[in-house]
């Protein structure tokens, strides 16, 4: 049974970590041109978990890396922590995306030749922090995951569940403002699943981020703050 893991803080209040404005998004397919997004709208603030629901090809993952900076929309704004992404540049987005915001994808994709403790360390160093520092960050990371004991293996040598969490930690090695997720308990069964989907909610409260998570799973939806979805092109309130 999941247990219910809304604690939104009053939006009111605050100033949102991401707010799309107006954003659209076109494909170029031979001579047809395909809109994906119409002019999307959507904030979310800090403390808030906002489920992004919708069936497979309704532009969830392109709403997705829109906001994580990866691709520009094609019209619209981006501000992320307080920041126009749409006017920077790619050095500048490379930073917003390293500093406040943490991904966590459907496959771990862990350096497969890198210990757990070593994956989740590295956006630490890669950020400008000495290693000691950066070790000590992902020891604590892993130890709130569960993993203490599986520190020193590599991917190869953990389970399914166990490299996601270690996909967590690292999403978190960066004290990001912004969590981003896309299908994360999709490759995983339905127990271990609800799981890591528990643990990556309870972990985004612990540390105050706002989060994003793309999902099928309707009754994991139904226990974030929100939901939203895309309809013909729209960011739809459910």
């Amino acid at each position: 049974m999941i247990e219910d893991v809304r604690m939104m803080a009053d939006p009111k209040a605050l100033e949102p970590v991401l707010l799309l404005d107006g954003v659209t998004r076109r494909f170029s397919q031979g001579s047809e041109q395909i809109d994906v997004l119409k002019g999307g709208h959507l904030a979310i603030y800090p403390g808030e978990i906002v489920a992004l629901v919708g069936p497979s090809g309704s532009g969830k993952s392109t709403l997705l890396q829109i906001a994580g900076l990866l691709e520009p929309p094609t019209s619209g704004k981006v501000w992320l922590a307080g920041k126009d992404a749409s006017r920077s540049n790619e050095a500048e987005r490379t930073r917003l995306r390293r500093d406040h915001l943490g991904f966590v994808y459907q496959f771990h994709h862990l350096l497969p030749e890198f210990t757990a403790l070593e994956n989740v360390a590295m956006p630490r160093v890669i950020q400008g922090a000495k290693s000691q520092e950066a070790t000590a960050r992902a020891k604590a990371l892993l130890q709130q995951m569960g993993l203490e004991h599986r520190m020193d293996h590599r991917p190869a040598q953990l389970s399914g569940g166990e490299q996601q969490r270690v996909a967590i930690a690292r999403a978190l090695a960066n004290n990001p403002a912004l969590l981003l997720a896309d299908e994360p308990t999709g490759n995983l069964d339905p127990e271990t699943g609800y799981k890591v989907f528990e643990l990556l909610v309870q972990t985004a409260r612990q540390h105050g981020l706002a989060a994003l998570i793309a999902t099928h799973n309707l009754e994991m939806a139904a226990h974030m703050d929100r939901q939203v979805t895309l309809q013909d092109g729209q960011i739809v309130q459910l």
